[in-house]
């Protein structure tokens, strides 16, 4: 089940709140935690019981951790968690790219493949492992309590609004609140504006760019223009699918008394590739920068070691988001390698003109993004070509087709649906249930609700991660 989905509109998100609002305070972490539950065993009920298992691991290690006089034992058994929640998601969302390379090599050497059954991979294990490992790295640093109520710390580790696609929630910014939360009208109404704001950005932006994507990265020889018009609306794509899926968690969080960070501050419009990692999926940037390149050293080392330490962070960032091909460890190479560049360039006093650093930055991240987006690392390079004129440069007949002026429309009015409530919060009055900043997003969520009637709910672009 996914949150643009009518069974969630229609089915599951009515009944949980129905039982949510009568559950007396001290019971709601309960009722939360059997709604997400319950939400997540709705996709594969097999796949919850991996998820208790690493939420009993770290709950129970990190009360450990804290019972524990001798400092050496409490940084084993930190060690021991995270290598335990590593091994989980390494096995489920590698495994299959490792034996795939393997049996690729036997056979090009005549030698009997290795007999694999494919793993199916858990959703949103990416996600409950970077909660278990920030928790557990705090307790141990002692900058968060030790939760000792097992319901509480699994309500976190659960929750529905983040359990699938994030944002990533550290456990210090909703201590308070999983201990006491005030239900308000106010937050409650903001709460349902992100989250109709978030839905519109998926369905009329994100949903309708999907048939052009698909058709130009299926192409095997994509002309100049077939190739940017592919890139090009991959990156509106990707942006406003999980910036969607962001905002729509966000509002949920909010309508259940909870403020989780942001994770999106208009990413594109960043003027260097620094910049764009300040901006974009910023819950994922700082937990990197928290837990991996501070740890490798940072910048402590010399120049030499924090260009390493920026390399491997992205590439671990990189491989991170999947386990299907090597070609997000190569996109996360190219992020580190601009971040280097970027890093030396400043570092040297010399800089640019505004505009030319934000077309270059474009150009880096819709550059990265194609093989992001390639089916494997022998199409990155064929759309790499197309868009360097190799293939030739006129559009092909299927873009045009695929580019048919209902389709503009429908972006154009997307856009319009989306940018104008967005960005016309305060302009006049409040978030009050009556009040305009209100009405538009309602219209707009009301159209994109006709629309998905009409169509298969498409699955988050970082459903399965």
């Amino acid at each position: 089940m996914v949150f643009a989905s009518l069974e969630f509109l229609t089915l599951f998100l009515p009944l949980f709140f129905a039982v949510y609002l009568i559950t007396p305070q001290r019971f709601r972490n309960h009722t939360l935690l059997v709604g997400s539950w319950l939400f997540y065993a709705w996709w594969t009920p097999k796949f919850l019981l991996l998820i208790i298992a690493l939420t009993v691991l770290a709950w129970g290690a990190a009360i450990l951790i804290d019972k524990a006089g001798n400092e050496r034992l409490k940084t084993r058994l930190m060690v021991a968690t995270i290598v335990l929640n590593l091994a989980s998601l390494v096995w489920y969302k590698y495994t299959n790219m490792v034996v795939g390379s393997i049996n690729s090599i036997l056979a090009g050497h005549d030698l009997p493949e290795i007999p694999w059954v494919k793993l199916m991979l858990p959703i949103g294990l990416s996600f409950t492992v970077l909660h278990a490992i920030s928790y557990i790295v705090d307790v141990r640093r002692k900058t968060v309590p030790a939760q000792y109520s097992f319901i509480s710390f699994s309500a976190y580790m659960a929750m529905f609004p983040h359990l699938i696609a994030g944002p990533i929630v550290r456990y210090k910014v909703i201590d308070k609140e999983l201990r006491e939360r005030i239900f308000s009208i106010d937050k409650f109404t903001v709460g349902v504006r992100r989250f109709m704001i978030g839905f519109s950005m998926k369905v009329l932006i994100a949903d309708t760019l999907v048939p052009v994507v698909s058709l130009v990265f299926g192409m095997k020889n994509p002309s100049f223009q077939d190739a940017w018009v592919g890139c090009i609306a991959y990156t509106f794509q990707l942006y406003f699918d999980f910036a969607g899926y962001s905002a729509m968690a966000i509002g949920l969080g909010l309508m259940l008394g909870f403020h989780f960070e942001e994770n999106f501050n208009h990413p594109y419009l960043a003027v260097s590739i620094q910049d764009f990692w300040r901006r974009w999926h910023m819950t994922l940037s700082s937990w990197l920068r928290d837990y991996l390149y501070i740890s490798l050293g940072g910048n402590r080392g010399g120049a030499y070691r924090t260009y390493v330490n920026l390399m491997l962070t992205m590439a671990i960032g990189g491989l991170w988001h999947g386990g299907d091909n090597w070609n997000y460890l190569i996109w996360g190479f190219i992020q580190g390698a601009a971040l280097c560049c970027d890093r030396a360039f400043t570092q040297r006093g010399l800089s640019m003109p505004n505009y030319a650093s934000r077309t270059l930055t474009m150009l880096t991240v819709m550059f990265a993004w194609t093989v992001f987006r390639a089916a494997g690392f022998d199409h990155a390079l064929t759309m790499w070509a197309g868009q360097l004129g190799l293939h030739g440069f006129a559009m092909g007949d299927e873009v045009i087709l695929a580019l048919r002026p209902s389709i503009l429309l429908t972006f154009a009015i997307g856009l319009l649906c989306v940018i104008y409530p967005a960005t016309s919060v305060g302009k006049r009055g409040g978030f009050g249930v009556m009040s305009w900043s209100m009405v538009w997003p309602v219209i707009t969520f009301a159209y994109a609700v006709i629309v998905l009637a009409g169509q298969k709910a498409i699955p988050f672009l970082y459903f399965q991660f």
